[in-house]
């Protein structure tokens, strides 16, 4: 294996991590955004602010990572699909400050009008940011991204069959694994009726998305012939592998097994996005762009790979004991963020 391969295998796990944690993360607004009235969705409400609000900037630190590693190790790739794809990447950017914004300042300001501005910029930008992610994956998949550092169509490089089933299907992906942590947080917190009301989410949720993931793949048939095809040879295991998680964690949903649901449902999201990776092999931009071909000089890749290997040395330690932390209880949090306004200790969406 060359180190261009082990340095696009790095960017690959860190994609996934991010679909994890930060997916996560962003389905936690979208049960925000569709709980209903002030009075309704009040519970709900609160237990996701109580369950994101240690976690939520952590989460993000990981697409900061994989910009940084497309852009060092792979600066002609970077061009391109910035190039090409600067709508839906600024519909994201727009949406990941606003969110965040919203998401921090309606805890403080004081009048309720505000506070529905403030909630409604972090719920609608859960959904927006999400579907504009995918909705580049999927120019990508399709071959609309060209070689070269050159720009793309602006328009059909985005807005076409791959990525709007990509963008729907990174919403989906996002409330269905949200709702199984927040099934499996209150769970925790004591919020039995909460459990019931996020359980049966992550169960629609994730019949949803498994649909749009086999739309997806009809889709990838006559729109991206090169992922589809290897998609049913040798990224089969873990199409399988996805597949066979994402049925055994519906059923332990039915069960009531949260915790192990939580597993299997992190699972199912991983392979997804190994899948991807291991079907796209070897092309950066299929199929005109291979890593070998993309990959900046050895000696930039070392340096990467040193800064990355110091990187998860310091850094790695303080993001685990914050999640520890997290899921130990030992966060303290805001009063007014604990559900049914008591103090409880912090659990995460995240992890």
């Amino acid at each position: 294996m060359s180190l261009a391969d082990a340095t696009a295998i790095v960017l690959f796990l860190a994609i996934s991590v991010y679909a994890i944690f930060g997916g996560a993360d962003f389905g936690a607004g979208f049960w925000d955004l569709f709980a209903g009235g002030a009075e309704r969705g009040r519970r709900p409400r609160a237990l996701i602010e109580h369950a994101i609000g240690p976690v939520w900037e952590a989460n993000h630190v990981w697409l900061i990572f994989c910009l940084v590693v497309l852009w060092t190790a792979f600066a002609e790739t970077f061009a391109s699909i910035f190039l090409t794809l600067f709508v839906p990447l600024s519909i994201a950017a727009l949406g990941i400050v606003l969110r965040g914004s919203g998401f921090a300042f309606r805890k403080v300001v004081p009048e309720v009008g505000q506070k529905r501005v403030f909630g409604a910029a972090f719920a609608v930008s859960s959904v927006i940011v999400p579907f504009s992610l995918g909705a580049v994956v999927g120019g990508i998949v399709s071959g609309r991204v060209p070689a070269g550092g050159t720009a793309g169509d602006p328009v059909s490089s985005w807005i076409n069959g791959s990525s709007i089933v990509g963008g729907l299907l990174a919403v989906a992906v996002c409330a269905y694994l949200s709702a199984v942590f927040l099934a499996h947080d209150a769970h925790r917190l004591g919020e039995d009726d909460l459990v019931g009301y996020f359980r049966r989410r992550a169960i629609g949720a994730g019949v949803v998305a498994g649909l749009l993931a086999l739309v997806g793949y009809l889709v990838l048939d006559s729109d991206a012939h090169h992922l589809h095809d290897h998609l049913g040879n040798r990224a089969l295991p873990l199409v399988i592998a996805s597949t066979v998680s994402g049925l055994v964690a519906l059923v332990l949903l039915f069960r009531g097994s949260i915790r192990a649901a939580r597993g299997c449902a992190v699972a199912a999201v991983a392979t997804v996005v190994w899948g991807w990776g291991v079907a796209q092999w070897p092309y950066l931009l299929p199929t005109t762009l291979t890593i070998e071909q993309g990959a900046a000089t050895r000696g930039t890749l070392v340096a990467l790979v040193v800064v990355t290997v110091a990187a998860v040395v310091l850094i790695g330690p303080s993001l685990a004991l914050l999640y520890v932390l997290d899921q130990r209880n030992a966060l303290e949090l805001e009063e007014s963020a604990a559900p049914d306004h008591r103090r409880a200790p912090a659990t995460s969406t995240g992890n």
